[in-house]
């Protein structure tokens, strides 16, 4: 007990010393931190709107081509995108998602499609994940506790039908994991018990093993303000990071448990010593084999560099700055009411403390006669 107590105090002890360098790292960056002359964008050119570049101009055009045709009542370009996916199930579920966001303006052109195909699947799991969607929107994002009695109980009243109807989406296309995805989404507003669940998650892991969006649900599900625990939730997590083929973005999730446990004042003491560092690192490496124009990559860049820095990983949070460029509209800096701020000051605590030097390419000239007359 003693060593437990020792090691609990030493890991505090740790803890406290990292903050107090990146307090004093943050104040540098806030005073004295040119971030041009270290590779990065300078402090005017940081855009709080995006986590990431926008889009080629082409893809665009071709999402504005598709919700111009679906509000003017032509649903097929919809149904023609979507399985243009093929089996690349998290491409196809990244496409039912821009579905889902046209139907949010106007939903008319996904009733019609459900009446011309009733067996298309795609249409069947977008109509009942809109049915989850709608279950949400009465409960909101607020704590269990803070939902009044009313809207919990309409809450919990309308998600078995989503399920029922997510089930009928599966009959349609077996392979197609997006159904079980639905359910997997509202089984923790459902109150599954954990052996229902599992019997979703085998079905859902069957036909898509590595499913991104498929997770981070069942991370939802595991986390403890639902079904589970921390533990539960991070060693979910952990072995999604174990088990992901390279190239999958999957061993991101971990970055957004890490998160988790932030936004409810649960990090603590985490990321402290070398057990804490080595899934970030694992996850740095991991990210770095995936490819660089995927849709999840951004926001997952600007997680590993806040978590590499109270890690102790400067380095790998550098890196991470440097790729991300002067977009700074994620999480964990949108939190603040400063986003550009936060971001600014943490790469500026990351150059200093990684101990990084001017790039020579970068460094301002220094004015000659003519400039200074």
């Amino acid at each position: 007990m003693t060593y437990l107590i020792l090691g609990v105090l030493g890991m505090l002890a740790l803890a406290a010393v990292l903050r107090f360098r990146r307090n004093k790292a943050r104040n540098w960056a806030r005073t004295e931190f040119d971030a041009p002359t270290y590779g990065m964008a300078p402090r005017d050119r940081l855009d709080p709107g995006r986590a990431g570049p926008p889009p080629p101009p082409h893809l665009r055009q071709e999402s504005l081509a598709i919700a111009e045709a679906a509000w003017a009542g032509d649903w097929r370009p919809a149904a023609a995108y979507v399985e243009a996916a093929g089996q690349d199930w998290d491409e196809r579920w990244y496409r039912l998602d821009l579905l889902d966001s046209i139907a949010d303006r106007n939903d008319s052109w996904l009733k019609t499609w459900r009446a011309a195909e009733p067996g298309n699947c795609d249409a069947a799991t977008l109509e009942a994940g809109r049915m989850v969607q709608a279950a949400w929107t009465v409960r909101g994002s607020r704590g269990t506790h803070e939902v009044p009695e009313e809207a919990m109980l309409t809450f919990r009243a309308m998600l078995p039908a989503a399920v029922e109807a997510a089930k009928r989406a599966a009959l349609l296309a077996p392979a197609d994991p997006g159904p079980w995805v639905v359910m997997v989404t509202a089984a923790r507003g459902a109150q599954y018990t954990p052996k229902q669940f599992e019997e979703l998650w085998r079905g859902l892991v069957e036909r898509a093993p590595f499913h991104y969006e498929g997770h981070w649900q069942a991370m939802q599900y595991w986390c403890a303000k639902w079904s589970g625990s921390d533990k539960k939730m991070l060693a979910f997590a952990k072995r999604a990071l174990r088990k992901a083929p390279a190239g999958s973005p999957l061993p991101g999730l971990y970055l957004q448990a890490l998160y988790e446990l932030e936004l409810r004042g649960a990090l603590g003491t985490t990321l402290s010593g070398e057990l804490g560092r080595d899934p970030v690192r694992k996850v740095a490496a991991a990210l770095a084999r995936v490819r660089p124009d995927h849709d999840r990559l951004p926001h997952l860049r600007h997680l590993l560099a806040h978590y590499a820095g109270i890690a102790g990983l400067h380095r790998i949070a550098l890196e991470q700055f440097r790729a991300i460029g002067p977009w700074c509209g994620s999480p964990p800096w949108t939190r603040t009411e400063d986003p550009a701020l936060a971001f600014d000051l943490a790469r500026g605590a990351a150059v200093r403390l990684s101990g990084a030097k001017p790039t020579p390419a970068l460094l301002r000239p220094k004015a000659g006669p003519r400039d200074s007359a």
